[in-house]
């Protein structure tokens, strides 16, 4: 697990120093193990980071009891429990007690609301202190050897401690089983610490369940189990919509429609995926490894096609070319790279204990992704203004209507997506402590929603119908799309008389003057028409 220190009354900085180098996303199971954890030192404590999350009140009202016994039904409940938790003490330190004392070493456990920081610790003489000293002992406040806390008479769900003592020469302390019931909503912490120096050394070795009133899902991640939920009903409508569409124009189908079906078929998985992991998780409160690997993996996948569909769109595939040429294995090329680094990426975030991971472990692997999504931006944009410069020459109406409503659409998304980037650039400046995280699930969501509605516009401007003429590949446009394999300079332009697109394309060329056709080699195709 990660770890955070704890303020003081007159200064929070080493709190919020270290939630910052750790905050990139709340713990990734509501069963926290711990397997020979070591404690580090702040300030005159020791301690190590157990555990965060936002919790729920539990909807039971169990009184003033704090704690509840494990006969107790868990439906309703908000808790954290400890469970088979072992301090592992040198042998050096446990030379130095007497065999005979009843209790010769501290260690406790902190559970504290963020809101409630600054009752931990203390101050004297202008040095901070987490440990009580004799000096801030005098007072009567706090006892030698444990940790401050500030308790407040009219705040009885204040930050509560679980003292776990050695005895004697004993090498191992066990801390009893024991459950604190959550009766406050908030983002709670859980530090183990202890203030004797003779314990330097000290392992932790069990685990810690957290659960809330409706399961043991994280209340900052609950949310978006129902959003997962929702979205796989979306794409499941958008999914039918597409399939009875494919079915009715059959024989018009073109091979561009069969990328936007995979495209919806790999979205219906992952967001099923996503649901059933995030429902695997809530009722047992751990994340099997297979099944996220699988979700992981789908939604990278997903990714992957998405920008590779709207790469090929942008460049008239289907549509203004056939294929596309000699930049195929650029293309792929692209892709495969970008699968590589947003699947590397979603397994650090998704998989382990992402806690262990530093602000700039995380960094060298959004960096890759960050840039590759820069370079299906300008590639994107670069070739859809080629595109639309062709059919203004081309004068092919249909289709230069049809890229002007795509292009309008995709510099929207773009323009909202940088925007929103800046308020979560915002979100995250303004509320390192997580204070905010029952909003926090919009973030993710929204990238979600925004691919889904951009797949929504792709599915209504190319969906199947009986004049495809709009949107499909026809000869007479092929040419000079492909910059790096025809020539813009090439000769007139074939013409299929028998293919009704062709004759669409030269009714609209009628309306031009004689010289632009004359330009573009078709004055001889306008002729044989007029002739006609």
């Amino acid at each position: 697990m990660g770890h955070r220190d704890l303020p003081s009354p007159n200064s929070c900085g080493y709190f919020i120093l270290l939630v910052l180098m750790h905050l990139i996303i709340l713990a990734s199971a509501s069963i926290h193990d711990y397997q020979d954890e070591s404690f580090i030192r702040r300030s005159n404590s020791f301690f190590f980071h157990g555990g965060s999350e936002g919790l729920y009140a539990s909807k039971l009202d169990s009184g003033n009891d704090k704690s509840s016994s494990e006969d107790k039904p868990l439906n309703g409940k908000s808790f954290i429990r400890f469970e088979s938790i072992i301090f592992r003490r040198t042998r050096e330190s446990t030379e130095k007690k007497n065999e005979m004392q009843q209790r010769t070493g501290l260690v406790e456990a902190i559970v504290l609301e963020v809101r409630d920081r600054e009752k931990i610790g203390g101050s004297y003489l202008n040095s901070v202190a987490i440990c009580c000293t004799p000096e801030l002992s005098k007072d009567g406040s706090c006892k030698v050897g444990e940790v401050i806390i500030q308790q407040n008479p009219d705040n009885p769900d204040g930050p509560k401690r679980i003292q776990t003592f050695f005895e004697g020469k004993n090498e191992e302390a066990n801390m009893d089983i024991q459950t604190i019931e959550i009766n406050s909503t908030g983002m709670y912490y859980l530090y183990f610490m202890f203030c004797d120096p003779e314990l330097v050394g000290t392992l932790i070795s069990g685990r810690t369940v957290w659960r809330n009133p409706d399961g043991y899902l994280p209340g900052k991640m609950s949310p978006l189990m129902t959003f997962f939920g929702l979205m796989s009903v979306a794409y499941l409508v958008l999914g039918l919509f597409w399939f009875l569409r494919f079915l009715q124009y059959w024989k018009d189908i073109i091979q561009l429609h069969y990328h936007i079906s995979a495209v919806i078929g790999l979205g219906m998985c992952e967001m099923a995926l996503w649901y059933f992991e995030y429902a695997n998780f809530n009722s047992t409160g751990s994340r099997p490894m297979g099944i996220t690997i699988w979700a992981v993996t789908f939604s990278a996948v997903k990714k992957t096609v998405s920008r590779l569909l709207l790469l090929v769109v942008s460049m008239g595939y289907g549509v203004l070319r056939p294929t596309l040429g000699g930049i195929t294995s650029k293309v792929l090329l692209l892709g495969v790279i970008y699968f590589a680094a947003s699947e590397a990426l979603e397994l650090v975030e998704h998989l382990g204990n992402i806690n262990d991971f530093s602000g700039k472990a995380r960094l060298f692997l959004v960096l890759p992704v960050a840039l590759l999504d820069a370079c299906f931006i300008l590639w994107i944009f670069s070739s859809l203004s080629k595109t639309l410069e062709k059919l203004q020459i081309r004068r092919s109406m249909a289709k230069l209507e049809l890229y002007r409503k795509f292009t309008n659409f995709l510099a929207v998304t773009v323009l909202l997506s940088v925007a929103w980037i800046g308020y979560e650039l915002y979100f995250n400046a303004t509320d390192p402590l997580s204070e905010l995280w029952r909003r926090a699930w919009i973030i993710p969501a929204f990238w979600t929603l925004l691919a889904y509605l951009l797949l929504v516009v792709i599915c209504v401007l190319w969906a199947p119908s009986h004049n495809p003429t709009g949107y499909a590949y026809s000869e007479e446009t092929a040419d000079d799309f492909d910059g790096e394999a025809i020539s813009l300079t090439g000769s007139g332009v074939k013409v299929a008389g028998g293919d009704l697109a062709a004759k669409l394309e030269r009714k609209e060329r009628k309306a031009s003057s004689a010289a632009d056709h004359h330009v573009f080699g078709l004055a001889e195709d306008l002729e044989e028409d007029k002739r006609e």
